[in-house]
């Protein structure tokens, strides 16, 4: 209880568009349950209010964010930052447009991608846009609508289990909104025995951020990655370092310490150039026989980055990160239960560092972000009691929870001149992903109300998607019993 959690959001909504499902005018306002203090709730929402849009181009935009004042535990940052709060928002509204107009949810989709070129309402132009491309490689890969015929054939033969299918596109502005943390320092020794060891300004929490920068560094060498070595994060070594957040370590790190190598790259080019045929080891020692400094300092900073919210000028992100899920459930209608049969993602990485690790940070934002949208749910009681305050009320994924098929891959054909060596920042993107989820649950849900008699129409169902919510959502003459009196 003296942890915050993620901010809760609520949005308000207006969307205008045409008969063939073409965006025009969107006017959204935000709220975040900032709890009892500031914290960061205000960067979270800055970028909440920069991700409404998702990856959708939408002519006049009027985005306004409420950071609320109130009497529980200060909610503060967790990963995605806001982000996946607001395009959970942005897809329910895509959603009602597609019930509203009886289209397809996909051409609606299809019709509104950003287009090259095409600036977002906060006037900055995606680079690297490849999601249309993208998009169909998943419908594709994922073998979308035969799977589609597949549900809807099981839920024409079953009554009580139900199954749905959802399919989600994602862009993932990156950067620091706050332009003087994307810098980063490194400090690069070349020793004798041409053993070399980095320090870096980035934290390694598990996400595979030291064997990067060994990767790196052995790259701008041209040595081996066992001649590479990693002493860990210190300000004595390198100081003054931005927090390990906003997945662009990799990126300020990296570039950090190729900046450094890079240094001494060119002070062992005349020993290279004047000995072709000397080994690193050798090449090393002459070097250092001729008194030639083998430490470096490097530094980077993220350049033109930074926005000016009182004139809305300026660029917030470096790059954005593009992908897109497919996920398909099956629910138990009598109890709420549900599971996951199969997950497909694609994410658009550049041309990724280290493609196993990334691999493994999809899967886990991705398992992360199911938890957040169907089963960690927050309950206080009206007397400011905290309920969900250990493991015997509040739930996160289990080995159970994870798709029994998952299947993931990284989007060919994209190179990312904007970060180290053309890769990309992985950590956030993939987390909405796991909204899928929520949204196959809800596809599910509404096969379940049509067995009941209730009309084709869109109906809500909030996030998370607990076991009562989905119960709920299924209504028959037990659910009824449970129904608000107006």
């Amino acid at each position: 209880t003296t942890t915050g959690m993620r901010h809760p959001f609520l949005g308000k909504y207006k969307v205008g568009f045409n008969n063939d499902g073409k965006i025009q005018a969107l006017e959204i306002d935000l709220y975040s349950n900032a709890g009892n203090s500031m914290d960061l709730s205000v960067s979270v929402m800055e970028r909440a209010l920069f991700h409404v849009d998702n990856c959708y181009k939408i002519p006049n935009v009027k985005a306004v964010g409420y950071c609320c004042k109130t009497n529980i535990t200060s909610n503060t940052a967790f990963r995605g930052f806001g982000g996946p709060q607001s395009m959970v928002i942005c897809e329910t509204w895509m959603e009602r447009i597609s019930y509203i107009l009886k289209k397809d949810i996909h051409d609606i989709r299809r019709l509104n991608f950003y287009k090259e070129g095409e600036p977002t309402h906060y006037k900055q132009i995606p680079s690297d846009n490849h999601i249309e491309r993208l998009y169909e490689q998943i419908l594709t890969s994922s073998e979308y609508f035969k799977r589609v015929d597949e549900v809807n054939q099981f839920n024409s033969e079953n009554r009580w289990k139900k199954r749905g299918i959802a399919l989600i596109p994602t862009k993932f502005g990156m950067s620091f909104t706050v332009k003087f943390l994307n810098q980063a320092g490194a400090l690069v020794h070349v020793y004798t025995d041409g053993s070399v060891l980095v320090t870096h300004g980035g934290t390694e929490m598990g996400q595979g951020l030291h064997t990067k920068m060994i990767q790196v560094a052995a790259r701008a060498l041209d040595i081996p990655v066992e001649k590479v070595h990693i002493s860990e994060t210190s300000t004595d070594k390198v100081p003054n370092t931005s927090p390990t957040a906003a997945s662009v370590q990799s990126d300020l790190n990296g570039m950090a310490v190729k900046n450094a190598c890079d240094k001494i790259v060119e002070r062992l080019a005349p020993f290279k150039e004047k000995y072709p045929e000397y080994t690193w080891e050798k090449l090393v020692s002459a070097a250092y026989l001729e008194r030639v400094d083998l430490s470096a300092h490097g530094f980077y900073a993220t350049p033109n980055v930074g926005y000016n919210f009182v004139n809305a000028s300026g660029s917030p992100f470096n790059y954005f990160v593009w992908g897109a899920a497919c996920s398909e459930v099956e629910i138990d209608v009598l109890t709420g239960d549900y599971y996951v049969r199969r997950t497909d993602i694609v994410m658009d990485l550049g041309e990724s560092l280290n493609p196993t690790i990334d691999i493994g940070q999809i899967e886990g934002a991705f398992v992360q972000g199911l938890g957040w949208s169907t089963l960690e749910e927050i309950v206080w009681f009206d007397n400011g009691f905290q309920f969900t305050k250990g493991p015997g009320t509040y739930k996160i994924p289990s080995f159970n929870d994870v798709p029994v098929d998952f299947r993931v891959s990284l989007f060919e054909g994209s190179s990312n001149k904007k970060a180290i060596y053309s890769s990309k920042g992985v950590g956030e993107p993939p987390f909405f992903l796991g909204s899928t989820v929520l949204f196959a649950i809800k596809n599910a849900c509404q096969a379940a109300r049509l067995d009941a008699g209730l009309p084709d129409e869109y109906f809500t169902l909030r996030a998370p998607a607990t076991a009562e919510r989905i119960r709920l959502a299924c209504v028959d003459n037990f659910t009824s019993q449970f129904e608000k009196k107006q």
